[in-house]
């Protein structure tokens, strides 16, 4: 068995800095460690981890996201949209329940068999783990120089049985709900005579009052064609795909990195990731702002309805555990409440009302997602 301490070590001593993930008891031994240190964020879902672990490699660490086969599912689409695309390695580590020849639950066999070859068709390169310590090392050796060497994200699969136990943490509970909604601020700016702003119009108001050091996340779709089209700089970091993941990949820069992070969310998009609002409110980063453009919604796709107005996004952040919530439904509203933000400790959220619609003939970034990752890279560690 491989002692469970000693395998983080290594994984630090190879410079990996940021770590999430999703518990598995084959994974009980490290993600237990884990907990203990700074560097490691728990995620609601799989696909939060690795956009948290993407984000964080924007802000120059390196990462690794601890998984079961069962949440592999959940990985394909930020791993096909969004490592793939903009190159962002990572190093996954998987327990493989249901690995063939060993017994286990009916609900893992299927992904057991297929773990190998889902990887393989995402164009991951996955290394069984051995229990043996030598072998062991020589093992993760070679998948973290696969990542050096290609830039692509690496696998470590992990049987049944290769971890040695580790004593229960005791984590303290005590007080924690009241300590974590002790300074909550809600305010409501909506009027009743004003026509909603356009997407483009909300975007320029916003740019024109964003700082110049600010790290601006804007969502797939529309909204990071729109803000491309309004003004392309470094500080702008377009999504291209995995839809619901900016407001995770937002939150992974913001724990990283002192500056300002703006995270330009949609409402379908965050419908899709509200588990993330849950670990923003429990790390709390002081330096994140969280903006919801909700016109009920899905506008590049034909404007079907999100259902969004069944939502109260604000008070989901409230509950989750951010400092200030908004709501507003027009241009004056949200730059009074982007200033209180920045002027404030975070995390903060902004549900700002829109009306459906785009500019006629809007085009695409014509910067490849991936250098676009590396102009935000650079932009960050300045």
């Amino acid at each position: 068995m491989l002692d469970a301490r000693n395998f983080i070590d290594t994984l630090n001593q190879h410079g990996i800095n940021f770590y999430s993930g999703v518990p598995c008891s084959f994974l009980k031994g490290p993600m237990q460690i884990l907990t203990e240190s700074s560097s490691y964020v728990g995620a609601a879902i799989e696909t939060d981890a690795l956009a948290m672990a993407a984000g964080a490699w924007l802000a120059g660490k390196k990462s690794a996201v601890f998984c079961q086969n069962s949440g592999l599912g959940n990985l394909i689409n930020p791993l096909s949209s969004l490592n793939a695309p903009f190159k962002i390695p990572c190093l996954l580590v998987i327990g493989w329940r249901a690995k063939p020849g060993h017994k286990d639950e009916p609900q893992h066999l299927l992904m057991g068999q297929t773990t190998q070859q889902i990887l393989g068709l995402m164009d991951v390169k996955s290394f069984e783990l051995s229990d043996d310590p030598n072998e062991a090392e020589q093992t993760v050796n070679a998948a973290l120089s696969h990542i050096e060497s290609t830039q692509k994200p690496a696998a470590l699969l992990v049987g049944p049985g290769t971890f040695s136990k580790v004593e229960q943490l005791r984590i303290d509970k005590t007080n924690r709900d009241e300590d974590t909604h002790a300074h909550h601020e809600h305010r409501d700016l909506r009027t009743l005579e004003g026509k909603l702003p356009s997407r483009m119009d909300t975007l320029r108001a916003l740019m024109s009052k964003m700082p110049q050091n600010a790290a601006v996340v804007a969502t797939t779709g529309k909204c990071g064609r729109e803000l491309y089209s309004i003004a392309d700089r470094p500080q702008n970091f377009y999504m291209v795909g995995s839809m619901g993941s900016a407001s995770a990949i937002g939150l992974g820069i913001a724990l990283n990195r002192k500056q300002l992070v703006v995270v330009i969310d949609g409402d379908g998009a965050a419908l899709m990731r509200l588990g993330t609002m849950a670990t923003t409110g429990r790390a709390r980063p002081e330096n994140y702002v969280h903006i919801v453009l909700d016109n009920q919604s899905h506008d590049s796709t034909g404007g079907q309805s999100t259902g969004s107005e069944y939502v109260d996004f604000s008070g989901v952040a409230e509950a989750c555990g951010y400092a200030t919530t908004v709501n507003c439904n027009d241009i004056e509203g949200l730059t009074t409440a982007f200033q209180a933000a920045l002027d404030a400790t975070g995390p903060h959220f902004i549900r700002a009302k829109i009306k459906i619609g785009s500019s006629a003939n809007l085009g695409r970034p014509a910067i490849p997602p991936h250098s676009v990752a590396q102009r935000f890279q650079a932009f960050l560690a300045k």
